[in-house]
């Protein structure tokens, strides 16, 4: 099996971690995105297979209990998020790199399990006002569920340092393209050059 490499892109919520990665697969053919397991409710303009592979958590613990992922996590009570070995294999046979969007605790499990072959970048906003500014514009959250994603979020930025690179997300089209950079010397070479 063609053995690829793994990008990896984590970050506390709302730090536009999704939108680099949508970019990122649409500017490289040769990337695939790993679609997660979760047991969280679809929402209305997500599909099963495509956005994620939606599971009940008694499928999800059947799945745990085979062994059949690479890591996985209860992020909240009761919802459980994680990346199938029969994933990554469907987009290696594919001859192409897997991308991961997942959350930090997520990311450090891949980098581990992925070693050298994965390059793997933390997002992040300028400030934790900056995040809260954005969660807000989602109109996604209530005031205890955004409560909760600061929380976690302060959390989460300590991790920072166990990264391979970080990119701050202040000015989109600047962080698109120093993705796009990021992820051409590291598809090519498996190495970042040193920044000047």
């Amino acid at each position: 099996m063609h053995q690829g490499k793994a990008f990896i892109f984590s970050a506390p919520s709302g730090s536009g971690k999704t939108t680099i990665v949508k970019h990122l697969l649409e500017q490289n053919s040769d990337l695939s995105f790993s679609i997660s397991a979760c047991t969280r409710p679809q929402r209305p303009n997500e599909v099963s297979g495509r956005d994620y592979y939606f599971m009940t958590p008694d499928e999800f613990k059947s799945h745990i209990h085979k062994q059949d992922f690479i890591e996985w996590e209860e992020v909240y009570s009761s919802k459980y998020y994680g990346t199938l070995k029969s994933e990554i294999e469907r987009i290696w046979e594919q001859g192409k790199h897997v991308i991961f969007d997942v959350d930090v605790q997520g990311g450090m499990n891949l980098k581990k399990y992925f070693g050298e072959a994965a390059l793997a970048v933390f997002v992040r906003v300028p400030s934790l006002e900056k995040l809260k500014e954005r969660l807000s514009a989602r109109n996604t959250e209530n005031a205890e569920s955004l409560k909760q994603r600061l929380v976690k979020a302060k959390e989460e930025l300590l991790y920072e340092s166990s990264f391979d690179i970080t990119l701050v997300n202040d000015d989109l089209q600047q962080t698109l393209k120093q993705a796009q950079l990021f992820y051409e010397q590291f598809a090519n070479s498996g190495k970042l050059e040193p920044s000047r």
